[in-house]
């Protein structure tokens, strides 16, 4: 096992997240049990075919918390980029450039994509394709089910709440400045039940860009055993996709505050004749990677 802290802040915090090599002898209640046994609120299981394997190409990835399977997970995704780039440099010694991209194919159970990551001295810049974004306008139900156990009136956040898919459906929810997203104290029991009774993966609380700022957001996700998620990178490519304009839009969302583990995650979102296309990251660095019986810090 091997700790990757995902989506830093300025080189510290970020969210801790276990790396597993796959095995076909574990079952999925193994799985569900590596997070809390190594002290994360996620694990990344990692299936990395051998050279001339048979199948489908690509490294496999499976996401699990305390509660079962994800079918995405966007910083599980930059800490698996990392973690593979930090060990192609170990494995091919001091000589290969600390510059150079690191690309990587990946494949869950539902779908391929690509990922990059670029080595900037001890830290790793790591972005991938999320796939396409979903938005749609909340259910009646939707809205006011999620919005009361967050202590959200539903005519201040009415008019900007969005449902958004990636993997699975989460409501993206505005409110009017980080004081207001800093002073949140949400019913976590009670947004479960609506979650759970709505299909929803959780809560995406933000605080809009503005003139003086970037935006900050807490993602609340108690039906997945996550009451607050320190960095979630899929919900931020959500919000890039909402935000997006023609052209290319870029923010880098602060998360984890909160949570005392200060996080921060970029995306892009570029609207153009062909559609969107979405990019979305962080920075992460490993924690004690071993390769081959040697160590790397």
């Amino acid at each position: 096992m091997n700790l990757v802290h995902a989506c830093l802040r300025d080189g510290t915090g970020g969210s801790p997240t276990a790396v597993v090599p796959d095995d076909e002898r574990l079952g999925d209640e193994d799985r569900r049990c590596v997070p809390a046994e190594h002290g994360t609120s996620h694990a990344v299981f990692l299936r990395v075919p051998r050279r001339g394997t048979p199948g489908p190409p690509g490294v496999g990835i499976r996401f699990f918390t305390s509660e079962g399977e994800l079918p995405a997970c966007g910083h599980g995704t930059v800490v698996a980029l990392a973690f593979l780039a930090s060990r192609a440099r170990a494995e091919a010694g001091a000589g290969v450039d600390a510059g150079a991209e690191y690309r990587v194919a990946f494949r869950t159970p539902t779908r391929a994509f690509d990922g990059w990551a670029v080595r900037n001295g001890a830290l790793i810049e790591a972005a991938f394709d999320p796939g396409p974004v979903g938005l749609r306008p909340p259910t009646a139900a939707e809205r006011d089910s999620t919005l009361a156990p967050l202590g959200i009136a539903a005519e201040e956040a009415a008019p900007g709440v969005r449902v958004a898919g990636v993997g699975r459906e989460r409501l993206l929810v505005p409110v009017p400045s980080r004081v207001v997203l800093a002073a949140m104290d949400p019913d976590l029991d009670g947004l479960r039940d609506a979650c759970d009774r709505l299909g929803l993966l959780g809560a995406y609380v933000y605080s809009p860009p503005s003139a003086s700022g970037e935006p900050a957001a807490r993602m609340f996700a108690p039906s997945i055993g996550v009451p607050e998620d320190i960095a979630n990178a899929n919900s931020t490519a959500c919000l890039a996709a909402r935000l997006a304009r023609p052209g290319t839009t870029r923010i880098a969302v602060d998360m984890g505050d909160a949570v005392g583990s200060p996080a921060t995650i970029t995306a892009s979102a570029r609207l153009g004749p062909s559609g969107l296309r979405i990019r979305v990251g962080g920075t992460a660095t490993t924690v004690g990677l071993r390769v081959a019986g040697r160590h790397e810090a």
